[in-house]
């Protein structure tokens, strides 16, 4: 394999270790999501990063939950922010950590605050902070509370904490510079009050440390040699090294950004995923047209083809788009080397050969994995009456079609040449039956006088083959930046995002599919069981198809 490139991060680390700037020479990494969603793709990269430096440079990556907002964090993410870790394949030992972990810590720093006179209560509303704050341009303006008494401060910070304010009746806040010209520097919000109970420290608390001192003082007690972050957070970084120069904290980690993952015809925003599912445009944060990491997984994408996507797409400091196309790619290049081939109509109409003797079956032996040179085989059944796709035969055959027409002769997948005859139609015309007759000589494909046929079809034998649910997913919405026409993303949601068919049928080989299998239906696209299966109704997810086609309807549209 070509070796690639250093990229940024791991020159850093690499002069680091070179030059003894890490402690112990092992550097610490984390993964540090808030719980108050389900992750989404974007944060795979986040996790290949963390992880991924730790594995090379033999250090270790802690997961930590920044769980600074109890009002809008469940322990039902907590679980699914593991689970998804685990399945792309990382482990974070015994280094499982919690912002709550340093609560009282993080109080006893910001009284020490407090009484240097570094901090102060203040009573303006969030509408009034907002505008005493300034803008990017113009320097802010001091709170009229700004200079209160260092012991009426300590007295009203102990009082928010034992509950005898309503929310928003004050905040604490550091007391840094109102001209900065960085706004993150203008005396920000360390605390403030709410009246939520907390996942892991219950009742406990009523007043709750703000993400942005919460987050860098945690790295500092975790020893984190490299705080690896998205690029949104750049403008952040004179407020983490504010905090992590408190007096009192022993350890100085130092924070560094990446550009984050766009995808286009996708939304990266918990905010607007949440929407999604709590009004019912999609099924849960685990719909297979969410972009969230449950999402994709019961779509049917493999860890290792999102890894490998996230590899390709590479660690930069500038943003950018990256098309929806590769990373289908990168799907379908390792679904075709681990994927379980099968045979599915999706939309089946009788096919009858009628020189085929009534009653008698025969066995084709199929390979699972024609990509894989020790795979498997399965036996498919064979018998007069078969399905076959409704696309696969054309009354009055157009020009260049090469598959089942009256007088044609085309080979069945892994079995005989027929040729159709005639066909049966309902009283709206619609057919419902070819009639064929086959070719007992053509088994396999060959014939003794070594004539060829340009099409081939595929099947499933009608008196065996499993009628089975199959949910045809496509992308969540129509536009590459949803919403950047109207403003509203919901304008721009696709109609046909999820199509069910509800007559499909797949070969009896599909009982023995497990959860977790990856398949390929032949000619049809890669599947994948659905968690909603039962014994009695088999329901398999298109997880996308065989080749792309929506960058070929995009040219056709002029788009």
């Amino acid at each position: 394999m070509e070796e690639r490139p250093l990229n940024f991060l791991e020159k850093i680390i690499e002069d680091d270790l070179k030059n003894n700037r890490v402690p112990g020479g092992k550097i610490v990494t984390r993964f540090p999501p808030e719980p108050n969603g389900y992750l989404h793709i974007g944060h795979i990269k986040s996790i290949v990063i963390n992880f991924g430096l730790a594995e090379k440079y033999g250090g270790k990556c802690h997961l930590r939950l920044d769980d600074t907002n109890p009002a809008k964090e469940e322990t039902e993410y907590i679980d699914s922010i593991k689970e998804d870790i685990k399945w792309l394949g990382y482990s974070w030992g015994n280094d499982e950590y919690y912002a709550s972990d340093y609560y009282d810590k993080l109080y006893e720093i910001a009284i020490n605050l407090i009484k240097e006179g570094k901090a102060y209560v203040d009573s303006l509303s969030a509408e009034e902070m907002k505008e005493y704050r300034g803008t990017l341009t113009e320097g802010g303006k001091e709170s009229p509370d700004r200079n209160r008494p260092i012991e009426e401060n300590l007295r009203l910070f102990e009082e928010m904490r034992e509950g005898k304010y309503p929310e928003g009746k004050y905040t604490l806040r550091a007391k840094i510079d109102m001209q900065s010209p960085n706004i993150n520097l203008r005396d920000p919000a360390l605390y403030r009050i709410k009246y939520a109970e907390h996942p892991r420290t219950g009742k406990k608390w009523c007043i709750y440390p703000m993400y942005d001192f919460t987050h860098p003082i945690s790295d500092a007690i975790e020893g984190i040699t490299h705080s690896i972050c998205t690029l949104e957070f750049e403008d952040h970084r004179p407020a983490y090294d504010w905090a992590t120069s408190i007096d009192g904290i022993e350890f100085t980690p130092h924070q560094y950004e990446f550009a984050r993952l766009n995808i286009s015809y996708l939304l990266m925003s918990k905010r607007k995923l949440l929407y999604l599912v709590n009004n019912n445009f999609v099924t849960g944060w685990d719909d297979p047209r969410m972009p969230t990491i449950s999402g994709v997984r019961r779509r049917g994408y493999s860890p290792e083809s999102m890894k490998d996507f996230v590899t390709r797409v590479g660690v930069a400091k500038v943003e950018s788009m990256v098309d929806y196309a590769l990373m289908e790619f990168c799907v379908r290049e390792d679904l075709n080397k681990r994927a379980k081939r099968l045979m599915a109509v999706l939309d089946p109409v009788e096919l009858v050969i009628d020189n085929y003797p009534e009653g008698k079956v025969e066995y084709f032996e199929a390979v699972d994995n024609p990509e894989d040179e020790n795979s498997k085989t399965h036996m498919i059944p064979f018998s007069k009456h078969l399905y076959i796709e409704r696309e696969d035969f054309m009354e009055t055959p157009v020009k260049g079609y090469h598959r089942l027409y009256i007088g044609n002769e085309v080979r069945l997948k892994y079995a005989y040449y027929v040729k159709a005859t005639s066909v049966e139609k309902d009283e709206n015309g619609k057919i419902t039956v070819i009639h064929a007759t086959y070719d007992p000589e053509s088994r396999g494909g060959t014939t003794p006088d070594g004539r060829k046929v340009k099409g081939t079809s595929h099947w499933v034998d009608a008196s065996s083959a499993l009628k089975v649910e199959v949910r045809q997913y496509d992308k969540l919405f129509k536009s590459e930046v949803p919403g950047a026409k109207t403003g509203n993303y919901l304008d721009d949601l696709n109609p046909d995002s999820l199509i069910v068919l509800n007559d499909a049928y797949v070969e009896e080989e599909a009982k023995n599919v497990k959860l977790g299998e990856y398949l390929q239906f032949i000619r049809n696209g890669y599947y994948i069981l659905d968690k909603d299966t039962t014994e009695d109704h088999l329901v398999f997810n298109r997880t996308c198809t065989l080749k792309d086609s929506w960058s070929k309807e995009k040219a056709k549209m002029g788009l």
